[in-house]
């Protein structure tokens, strides 16, 4: 194979590696991401369950790369503490080496076995087995991936011209080990480079001490290639990688100075060049776990005072909310939390008021606008609950412990309505610029008032969240019916100009209903609110309002009538 091909390979199976990942980690996020957030929180304080939650993960994915981009989300999402991740990831570069270990097993016959086990679970629909699905395509796209890494670099083995320029490198182990993490830098696999390490020392054409400073190099590398994948991540997900870096140097440096022992030592061990070689790479990274394990949180700190947070304003005041030092005082830490909750609500209104208007424009600025509030929305109430989660191990009342309970719903509930702002009307406004779209008058008019009786409605369950007044939380439910019905008018009188072949309607008409469709979707996560201030009131029956005389809104249309 020439040289161009073989580069194209490689490139192919780095790009295919990435997307398998991006699939697993949004399947894991979109499916399990409570959990996982329970997982995480069950880690914390706890670092040889960390190292063993990484071996497990780079086990699983087969790669130290695939676990330290799923863990940057993690990360830059304050899910996991600094210290966690640093042993998460000393767990992830010993789980490598067991893979290498196991590879006399074929593990190619996974991969139909996944794709259709994929794609039959994507047939059950949407929600988990959706995720699911997407979970088994992405691991066997990364089989797949790592399959085409190790095949691209097999040529490799057979030229005389890397032979040769690999035993001119031996007479220098600094180079050596160089030139040992640029390659697997290239190769963007530790895997696929100490395979092919382990096929040159059993082919003989290197011998053991140059294969020893090779597999330096590649546990190097190995640390390099996830800090040049995320190099516009959030600092929080950057530390995780750059102690990891940190660790693999420090031991790299280590063995270099004790090389000679060392492949003394190895040779000791029994088996072949190519087992030897294997048995060094696994006992490297074993030997950082049992050094560096004790000292992440040292590691930690000075990672953080070397690469301190530069977040904007805005991230400072939350922050400041969930004063972690309130822990041991339930009351005050239930306190910040709803404050800090408030706060993220009003967030989520902005996005509803900036969503509607987003129709009226010709670009995309203010789309991308409500878009940015929602990745915000995202990492604020990962944090809230967080937080919260740490706060029930402290010890709580019946009382608190339904409070968080209610705080955790209703930032999910938030978070729910922030997707469907983002991937629901955006998405179509967005749409509607491209295909320059315009509704009609009347269908225009239909829409502005149903979303300002949402708009109402959010303002109306952020109050009833915080009063706990029982006839403002019967009339969000009593709302929440008339919008039905008000909804089904709606569309309607959209058929209603459809029959009379208006234009702007027929070419909108899809767009009409899907945004109601949202709109509606918003308004039932709203609506929860209420339900845990109505239920010890002895006013609901089954999920449903008992009979009660007309509402005092009845004289502006929105009479109620008992299901």
């Amino acid at each position: 194979m020439s040289g161009h091909l073989i580069l194209l390979n490689l490139i192919g199976g780095i790009a295919l590696l990435l997307w398998g990942t991006q699939m697993v980690q949004t399947g894991i996020l979109r499916g399990y991401g409570g959990e996982m957030r329970s997982a995480i929180a069950r880690i914390s304080g706890r670092p040889v369950l960390s190292v063993a939650t990484g071996t497990f993960a780079s086990m699983i994915l087969q790669s130290a790369t695939a676990t330290a981009l799923l863990l940057c989300t993690f990360a830059s999402r304050g899910l996991i503490a600094l210290p966690e991740g640093l042993a998460l990831m000393l767990g992830a570069d010993l789980g490598t080496t067991l893979v290498v270990q196991a590879l006399s097993f074929n593990l190619k016959f996974l991969i139909p076995i996944l794709l259709l086990a994929g794609v039959i679970t994507a047939r059950f629909g949407d929600g988990r087995p959706k995720q699911v699905a997407r979970m088994l395509v992405g691991f066997a796209l990364i089989l797949v991936a790592l399959g085409m890494i190790v095949a691209a670099s097999d040529p490799l083995r057979d030229s005389l011209r890397i032979a040769q320029i690999l035993l001119w490198l031996s007479s220098d182990a600094i180079l050596a080990v160089i030139t040992g993490a640029l390659l697997t830098w290239l190769m963007h696999s530790s895997v696929a480079f100490v395979l092919f390490v382990i096929s040159l020392t059993t082919a003989g054409i290197i011998a053991l001490p140059f294969a020893l400073l090779l597999v330096l190099g590649a546990n190097l590398g190995a640390g390099m290639i996830p800090l040049g994948l995320t190099l516009h991540s959030p600092l929080a997900a950057r530390r995780v990688l750059w102690g990891n870096l940190i660790f693999r140097a420090s031991g790299m440096l280590a063995a270099l100075a004790l090389i000679t022992p060392i492949t003394t030592w190895i040779g000791t061990l029994g088996g072949d060049s190519a087992r030897q070689v294997a048995h060094f790479h696994t006992l490297f990274n074993a030997a950082l776990v049992l050094i560096f394990l004790p000292l992440t949180g040292i590691v930690a700190r000075k990672l953080e005072t070397l690469m301190p947070d530069h977040d904007n304003a805005k991230n400072h005041h939350r922050l400041d909310l969930l004063d972690p030092t309130l822990h041991d005082r339930p009351a005050l830490a239930l306190n910040a939390a709803t404050r800090a909750l408030m706060q993220l609500s009003d967030k989520v209104e902005l996005m509803l008021r900036e969503a509607i208007l987003t129709f009226l424009d010709r670009d995309e600025k203010r789309i991308q606008y409500v878009a940015s509030l929602e990745e915000e929305v995202d990492v604020e109430q990962e944090e809230i609950k967080l937080y919260l989660a740490r706060q029930m191990q402290h010890g709580l009342d019946a009382k608190q412990s339904a409070q968080v309970l209610e705080l955790v719903l209703f930032t999910t509930n938030l978070e729910h309505i922030g997707d469907i702002i983002d991937k629901g009307l955006l998405r179509l406004a967005s749409k509607r610029q491209r295909q320059d779209l315009h509704f009609s008058e009347a269908g225009w008019a239909d829409i502005q008032a149903f979303h300002h009786v949402v708009s109402e409605q959010m303002q109306l369950a952020m109050t009833v969240f915080v009063s706990r007044d029982v006839d403002q939380a019967r009339d969000l439910v009593t709302r929440k019916d008339w919008l039905r019905g008000e909804e089904l008018k709606a569309t309607e009188r959209h058929f209603d100009r459809l029959r009379e072949g208006k234009r702007e309607t027929i070419e909108t008409s899809a767009l009409h209903l899907d945004v109601l469709r949202d709109l509606k979707r918003i308004n039932a996560h709203l609506t929860t609110v209420a339900y845990p201030v109505l239920e010890p009131a002895g006013v609901l029956r089954g999920s449903r309002l008992k009979a009660v005389p007309s509402p005092d809104k009845a004289s502006k249309g929105r009479a109620y009538k008992a299901g």
